[in-house]
């Protein structure tokens, strides 16, 4: 069994947070403060990003879900809340159909595109991640011009404008430290969600999202009728950086919490 590397913070009813394809769980830095005050909030790197070891497989259903339902085991929680970015959206969804949580939020989960829509993901993730192996001071320079972080985080966020030089330059080193990268993005070419979630279910989708385009969310909602689907006004594909008030106050809403600034 791997070990997962995880923040924890505050107190109340269990939430885990997971980040997507090529992410760490700081992506989740801006919510967690909106959080603490209802919820005890595990932020965990999935198995071969951030700083987990890979788990020996990168099956998205098989190796990746089993590997955080163990996580969940391991600390002794009982049925958690859990968000979910991208991959990790789809790993939230698979949890809800596994009945291993109590409510999952969806932001953007993958799963839901068509062939040409997958291609398009995975081929812009590709990308960044080749120019994430550019020399580290070259990496910095770049990270500081703002017109270099619009171009390039415009597809990943829908206000790269208030990314900061910093944060662009950290997410660029932990895409590329990734060790499962190509592996998971590899099993993500057959993957589709089978079953139905056995608890309360939200799927939000930016409606700036350059990645995976806004429309798919029409298809997820028709796959989950019974889920309930939001849009994120002006939000890109991870939406946490652009609008963390209206992030938290969704993932409130599904766990049955109130949301208060």
């Amino acid at each position: 069994m791997v070990t997962l590397a995880y923040d924890r913070q505050g107190s109340g009813p269990p939430l885990v947070l997971l980040h997507g394809l090529g992410h760490r769980r700081q992506g989740w830095d801006p919510v967690v403060p909106l959080l603490v005050d209802r919820h005890e909030v595990f932020t965990v790197d999935l198995p071969g990003f951030g700083a987990s070891p890979a788990c020996g497989g990168a099956r998205w259903r098989e190796d990746l879900s089993t590997a955080v339902a163990g996580f969940i085991t391991d600390l002794g929680l009982d049925r958690p809340h859990v968000a979910g970015n991208s991959l990790g959206g789809a790993l939230a969804l698979e949890l809800a159909v596994a009945g291993r949580v109590a409510s999952a939020t969806a932001l953007a989960p993958a799963g839901f595109w068509l062939t040409w829509e997958r291609r398009w993901a995975l081929a812009l993730l590709h990308t960044l991640r080749s120019v994430a192996f550019l020399p580290e001071p070259v990496l910095r320079t770049a990270a500081g011009s703002a017109r270099i972080r619009t171009l390039a985080y415009g597809l990943l966020v829908g206000h790269p404008e208030r990314l900061t030089a910093e944060l662009v330059l950290a997410e660029a080193l932990a895409m590329r430290s990734g060790a499962a990268f190509r592996a998971v993005a590899r099993h993500g070419r057959d993957y589709a969600l089978r079953g139905t979630p056995q608890c309360p279910v939200t799927v939000a989708w930016g409606t700036r999202d350059r990645l995976l385009l806004h429309r798919q969310a029409a298809r997820a909602q028709a796959l989950l009728p019974d889920a309930w689907h939001v849009d994120l006004p002006g939000c890109g594909h991870s939406p946490m950086n652009d609008d963390p008030e209206l992030v938290a106050s969704v993932i409130c809403r599904t766990t049955g919490t109130e949301f208060r600034r």
